[in-house]
């Protein structure tokens, strides 16, 4: 099932992961477990990880389904999704994303856990929208978002819910900078190399030193929130 939603090769010091479920790459539990095999073989195999989206889609966010199929499958599923960012804080080895199109709510959390982030210029849009469609921003996501958007569009994108077109997403700080869609792989994995040959462990000591803060504040709420959103708290 994951070789079905990721496509991993390791090629040169980079592992290129291509996610593609055939729709939205919506952030599932298989997805999730897939991009953990991502991140273990790239932390075992390769200096760097590089993810790239299907054409004009790099994620819609958590899988609405298993959203809308309870409150177990909810509460598993934003648990799985905030483990699996918070491992992209953690995580040893550079990580780059290729935006080939549409991020949305979870996959705009997925942007602001790289190190580096690439787009296609294009018409599509970038944004935390839960707001925008009647739902609440668990406080791993606005946290996260503290920390790396600006502060001048913190508002707009968080309390408001605002989806950004590519160059309004650079400017807030989901992305870092934007090429033509026939050079985005390309540039991406340019942008992995480089990270890669960064020394070790000093790229990992102080990316850990970095997010420290924000990982443990993030890790002493995300129980109780995450309960409190799916209606399961005391």
């Amino acid at each position: 099932m994951a070789e079905e939603l990721v496509r991993t090769e390791i090629r040169g010091a980079v592992a290129v992961a291509h996610l593609d479920d055939g729709k939205a790459n919506a952030i599932s539990p298989a997805m999730i477990a897939a991009l953990h095999g991502v991140l273990d073989r790239a932390e075992a195999e390769a200096g760097a990880a590089l993810l790239v989206g299907r054409e004009g889609r790099f994620s819609g966010g958590f899988d609405l389904a298993v959203l809308r199929s309870g409150p177990e499958p909810m509460l598993g599923l934003l648990r799985g999704g905030a483990e699996l960012f918070l491992r992209f804080l953690e995580y040893p080895k550079p990580l780059v994303i290729a935006c080939t199109g549409h991020a949305i709510a979870a996959g705009a959390i997925a942007l602001l856990g790289a190190d580096a982030r690439i787009g296609a210029r294009g018409s599509y849009r970038v944004g935390l929208t839960e707001v925008a469609i009647g739902m609440t921003l668990p406080i791993f996501a606005l946290e996260m978002a503290r920390h790396r958007l600006s502060k001048r569009h913190f508002t707009r994108a968080v309390t408001q819910g605002e989806a950004y077109d590519p160059e309004g997403a650079r400017d807030a700080g989901y992305l870092d900078r934007l090429v033509e869609p026939a050079e985005l792989e390309a540039a991406a994995y340019a942008e992995a190399e480089k990270l890669a040959a960064l020394p070790q462990p000093a790229f990992a000591n102080t990316k850990r030193r970095t997010h420290a803060a924000l990982v443990a504040g993030i890790r002493e709420s995300l129980d109780a929130d995450l309960r409190g959103l799916t209606g399961q708290g005391d």
